[in-house]
């Protein structure tokens, strides 16, 4: 549980920063970890996969399987297995939410983590079966034709755990939901452009393939060491796609005040810094991983935070 809960850090953006109550901390990482545990699940990243599921009552996981290695026929049906014991495990959460004397209780620590928020905010099931369904996905999907596709499978990985922000704010409106939407795809871009050739390596590429097409980029050319002049000029094109999702979504942090706008403000400032990191490397994001810088993340947040976008 600990080590899922301890990659908060390596975010783009803060997930449960200081400045926030208390209750809105443990709510906002207990979302988070749940959303970590299935993406670990689904990319074969669990720290102790056997115990998980052992927890899960799912049969153990094939031997000798590397955890960077493109998954075989066997690997691919365990993660799936994975998956569906957490939605069952979703299931006895949200049982429990309602039925705390009578119902089971959530196997794994991380899903018994979110039963006390889900009655408390009136949460839904379904943003938790779409951060599962997106890591099914994973598994039988691994490229996208169109940027449309791509938009696509970003409402399964990336929309719902906006929405399920603005819930646990109870801030919830079709307005702000539509903002957070292109903030939170735009994220994913972003995220995307950042881990081309370590999601290559899983054997994914979520670069549109139309667009691999337009600017003559081949798969060698993402495996290479470094990115060659098409491979950076596809993610300069990408990266100004995601930047205008961000301006879009952006005008969000303004609907709100207080600490949920600094909160929202540093969500959509760790975009911008990350796109800027991409953008000080080059755009080679195959050479290393561009990482934001914190500095220029803060004064992004605060830029944000005072103007309301």
């Amino acid at each position: 549980m600990g080590a899922t809960l301890d990659k908060a850090s390596a975010e783009n953006f803060p997930v449960a920063p200081f400045f926030l109550p208390a209750a809105w901390r443990d709510d906002l990482m207990a979302v988070y970890g749940f959303a970590r545990l299935v993406d670990d699940s689904g990319d074969g990243d669990l720290a102790d996969p056997a115990g998980t599921a052992a927890l899960l009552g799912v049969a153990g996981p094939p031997p000798a399987v590397t955890r960077s290695a493109q998954p075989g026929p066997a690997e691919t049906a365990f993660r799936l297995a994975l998956l569906d014991g957490l939605e069952h495990d979703l299931d006895r959460a949200f049982e429990s939410a309602l039925h705390p004397r009578t119902a089971e209780a959530p196997r794994h620590p991380l899903m018994r983590s979110l039963v006390p928020l889900l009655d408390r905010h009136g949460l839904t099931p379904e943003p938790f079966r779409r951060l599962i369904e997106a890591n099914r996905v994973d598994q039988t999907t691994a490229r996208y034709a169109r940027y449309e596709d791509l938009a696509d499978y970003c409402t399964l990985s990336a929309d719902p755990v906006g929405r399920l922000v603005l819930a646990i704010a109870g801030v919830s409106t079709p307005e702000r939901i539509a903002l957070s939407d292109a903030v939170c795809t735009a994220l994913q871009i972003v995220e995307h452009l950042q881990d081309v050739a370590e999601d290559l390596a899983r054997g994914r590429i979520y670069l549109p393939a139309e667009d691999l097409d337009r600017f003559g980029v081949t798969e060698a050319d993402l495996a290479a060491p470094s990115a060659g002049g098409p491979v950076r000029e596809l993610i300069a094109f990408e990266a100004e796609r995601a930047r205008t999702l961000l301006d879009r979504g952006a005008p969000l942090v303004g609907t709100v005040r207080g600490r949920l706008r600094l909160l929202l403000a540093g969500f959509t400032a760790g975009g911008y810094a990350a796109l800027a990191a991409v953008e000080a490397a080059g755009y080679d994001v195959l050479a290393q991983q561009a990482k934001p810088d914190k500095r220029r993340l803060a004064a992004k947040a605060a830029a944000i935070f005072a103007k309301g976008r």
